[in-house]
């Protein structure tokens, strides 16, 4: 019953979610082509059969039965159809005209990210607190890429493949997109300077790069199992977990690792309580640790620290322009190394794994959550649509820009021709985003895809 209600929660979430950056991609070009008279035909949610809608003057606006996508039909834009010249026509209108259309589509997407992200640092932006903190490292997992290139407890990381003073969320970022792929670091390590070479092991169904290096983090703990030894031996919610038979604890990872190696010894645990020290006694057991697995526990799950911002409206616009610029700059890299194939495609999601994520966002306390899985997503459906890929608005672009600098059009046979390959490679593209989606579901597949 919870699994049938949590796919009913995700088909909602990714309809809303999906229903607006479609609605507002589409009603940039619609705008933008009313301004400059152009005769709209249809403006469509979704693609094939016409399922409900209404006309009203020149165009008919419907929903129609494959919702992954839209479009807005002009009169006159498809170079394959006959032309009348009629000055109501797309290819009527001057060239400066249609490029505008082009890029409205793109630009109301990329504007709507800035504008949620806007409202939600108004609002309540809550996050971990470490992510908009300098990379200094807390704890180094043993034999992991981090503790290969050097890294210590204390490090400061003052440059990460070029990038200057990166925060956390940079860090992040620059490993999760370069699996087994170098990255220079320079670090500060007290007043001397390193330079080294970080290569991030590649992990998990989305092949993403991880390093094992982990900020500097209280451990608080949120809840307790009243079957495990922690609670048994006396800690309780609300205490700050400090040591571990005398050695000083820096992340959750760092404990968890420890009790790996101890296995089944017994361990003393340095709490502190209100301000007072205190010391337990216990022996972890080997028990469930979620997503069916056993590991070495004490039983105990750890408070995820946040930090929560709420800015006046020019503070919170700016802190959304530079989060939107790095967000793009970040995914441009990401596409350039899926085409050199230095990282795997299975990077890119599709409709089930938006629709997985929007659940999951959903289903997360307030709106914050959904919001800002909004604004990525049209931030990346604006950037992804500026891509010079005929058929896509990019490639209206780019032949609008060739024929201005040749000032003459393309014969229309170049045109058919440019548009039938794109269009096969689309459908292509579409396919293998599903494909990837479905192996990422279904790990028995997984293998299938580099």
């Amino acid at each position: 019953m919870q699994s049938l209600f949590n796919f009913f929660i995700a088909v909602v979430a990714v309809a809303f979610v999906l229903g607006v950056m479609i609605l507002v991609h589409e009603f940039g070009h619609y705008a933008v082509a009313k301004l400059c008279r152009v005769r709209v035909d249809v403006f469509s949610l979704g693609f094939g059969k016409r399922l409900a809608g209404f006309r009203r003057g020149d165009t008919d606006y419907r929903i129609s039965a494959l919702p992954l996508g839209g479009y807005v039909k002009m009169a006159g834009e498809n170079p394959m159809e006959a032309r009348t010249g009629d000055a109501s026509e797309f290819m009527s209108h001057p060239r400066w005209q249609r490029l505008l259309i082009a890029v409205a589509g793109p630009s109301m997407n990329i504007l709507l990210a800035i504008g949620i992200v806007t409202a939600v640092f108004m609002v309540h932006y809550s996050h971990d607190w470490y992510l908009d903190q300098p990379s200094r490292v807390g704890w180094v997992e043993e034999n992991s890429p981090a503790d290969r290139a050097g890294l210590k407890p204390g490090d400061l990381i003052v440059q990460v493949d070029g990038e200057q003073n990166p925060l956390w969320e940079d860090t992040r970022a620059k490993i999760a997109i370069s699996p087994s792929q170098p990255l220079p670091l320079v670090v500060k390590r007290g007043d001397q300077i390193v330079n080294t070479t970080l290569i991030p092991d590649t992990y998990g169904p989305s092949k993403i790069g991880e390093a094992g290096v982990y900020p500097s983090e209280q451990i608080t703990v949120d809840s307790t199992d009243k079957a495990m030894p922690a609670y048994k031996a006396g800690i309780r919610d609300g205490d700050d977990i400090v040591a571990i038979d005398a050695t000083r604890l820096h992340s959750i990872e760092e404990l968890t690792h420890f009790l790996q190696t101890n296995k089944d010894k017994p361990v003393q645990v340095t709490a502190v309580r209100n301000g007072h020290p205190l010391e337990f006694e216990m022996t972890p057991i080997y028990a469930d640790a979620g997503d069916s697995q056993k590991q070495w526990r004490i039983g105990f799950t750890s408070a995820i620290h946040q930090h929560v911002d709420k800015l006046p409206f020019p503070q919170a616009f700016h802190r959304s322009i530079e989060q939107n610029e790095k967000y793009s700059l970040w995914l441009v890299e990401l596409v350039q190394k899926m085409v050199e194939r230095k990282v795997s495609v299975k990077m890119m999601s599709g409709p089930i794994d938006i629709a997985r994520v929007s659940g999951e966002a959903a289903r997360e306390p307030g709106w914050t959550p959904l919001l800002l899985l909004m604004a990525g997503i049209s931030l990346n459906l604006g950037i992804f649509n500026l891509f010079p890929i005929p058929i896509l608005d990019g490639g209206v672009i780019l032949l609008l820009l060739i024929e201005g600098l040749m000032r003459r059009d393309i014969s229309i046979q170049i045109k058919e021709r440019i548009y039938q390959a794109a269009f096969v490679f689309l459908v292509l593209f579409a396919a293998m985003v599903i494909f990837n989606d479905i192996t990422k579901t279904l790990p028995g597949l997984s293998k299938l895809l580099p």
